[in-house]
């Protein structure tokens, strides 16, 4: 079936697939970059791991003190009132080169090794300085306030596996392991473009009918956060010349993300261009807002068509776009976080398909709770601003009452598995 065909049969009357399987369908198709580089940490960040890493050291490297105090044989201080004598002290970077014998301890820091013949610290508020002598007030069970070495990570051991989204904890893990530099995966490039006359770019004059181009900047936002290598291409005006140059550049990306001409009825060069380049299929969504998707291959890229509506070009992104460009990545998308609270007022809904409203959590003293945005139209962006989390309402479910449990998924989440 050609596109403009295939276009054509996806109208409102031909059943829409369910979120979850229009999900399913992308994972399935797209396939992770093969490209990869090895960077040191500091360029490392918020890149996907492309091998495992294993410690070149022990974490920590020595047996150390958990605490300030002092170091001295567990046997020594079985009962309150011991009295040992001071010979040494240890400091991180300065430890003690004797043994720890019967009866004598060493003043001991936070970090310090603990010296040969020491198993054990108490800390320095349980113990009183009498001259060369430390009288302790109370007993310690051996090994207290003592980390072995090797307790974190031991010497070969996987520290980070492969597909892993590098956070700031993962560099600094990599760095306590003795690991200069790492493999990563190359970094996916997106292109992405808003569609129609009716565009104006931001500082310019509206004449009528004209509205300023917002959804390049929300997708540029997203993009951004997703880490992935961005080309703007700007607003592509309805010429079927301007399109098939914007499609043909666009296509020497991994991924490309246009806004409107989703829908059915746009004009039909759209359809011509895609046609020429690949193979893309206009899908119904059950899901409001977002209903119309377009995606496929143009050349070696992944396509995605989003809505022209602000709203749902961005709900349809964090649903569908966003996971797949976590797989292209190298990685593996994480599962939405979900939270159960009350909603703080009626939400009006018919059943038949997913709905996602725009809320705000909120605090009080009888826990968390949701407030639904006021006007939940596709084309109110700033519901999506003054919003930071969608109260994700399934088909099947009509009008939610205030004080009802409803499903939240916060803005502010995890969206890559930690490999």
């Amino acid at each position: 079936m050609s596109i403009k065909a295939q276009k054509a049969a996806g109208g409102h009357d031909t059943p829409a697939l369910p979120l979850e399987e229009a999900r399913q369908r992308i994972l399935a198709a797209v396939t992770p970059l093969d490209d990869e580089e090895t960077l040191g940490l500091h360029q490392a960040l918020h890149r996907v791991l492309a091998e495992a890493v294993a410690a070149k050291v022990d974490v920590p490297a020595h047996t150390n003190s958990a605490m300030d105090g002092y170091a001295m044989r567990g046997a020594d201080v079985q009962a309150a009132g011991a009295r040992l004598k001071l010979v040494g002290q240890s400091f991180a970077g300065h430890p003690y080169d004797g043994t720890v014998n019967q009866g004598e301890c060493v003043r001991i820091m936070t970090g310090a090794v603990v010296p040969d013949g020491a198993d054990t610290v108490i800390m320095q508020e349980q113990a009183e300085r009498d001259g060369e002598q430390v009288v302790f007030q109370r007993s310690a069970k051996t090994g207290a306030n003592v980390r072995p070495a090797g307790e974190d990570l031991k010497r070969g051991q996987t520290a980070l596996e492969p597909g892993r989204w590098l956070t700031s904890a993962d560099l600094g893990v990599l760095a306590s392991v003795g690991v200069p530099e790492v493999r990563v995966k190359r970094k996916p490039r997106v292109a992405f473009f808003s569609t129609g006359d009716e565009l104006k770019p931001v500082g310019q004059p509206l004449a009528p009918g004209q509205i300023h181009d917002s959804n390049r900047y929300s997708l540029f936002g997203l993009l951004t956060e997703l880490g992935v290598e961005l080309e703007d291409l700007g607003v592509i005006p309805d010429q079927r010349e301007a399109v098939d140059e914007a499609l043909q550049k666009a296509s020497r990306c991994d991924a490309v993300i246009s806004t409107g001409g989703a829908s059915v009825g746009e004009a039909d060069y759209i359809v011509e261009a895609l046609e020429k380049l690949g193979n893309v299929g206009f899908w119904q969504v059950a899901m409001k807002p977002g209903r119309p998707l377009a995606f496929g291959r143009i050349n070696q890229a992944w396509f995605f068509g989003l809505p022209g509506n602000p709203v749902s070009a961005m709900v349809t992104f964090l649903q569908l776009v966003r996971p797949a460009l976590v797989k292209l990545a190298g990685a593996q998308p994480a599962l939405p976080l979900q939270i159960a609270v009350p909603v703080t007022a009626d939400i009006r809904k018919k059943p038949g398909r997913r709905e996602f409203q725009r809320g705000r959590l909120v605090q009080s003293d009888d826990g968390l709770a949701v407030v639904p945005f006021g006007h939940q139209g596709s084309g109110v962006l700033r519901s999506m601003s003054e919003a930071d989390c969608l109260i994700n309402l399934p088909p099947e479910r009509g009008s939610v009452s205030a004080g009802e449990t409803v499903v939240v998924e916060p803005f502010a989440q995890k969206v890559w598995n930690g490999g």
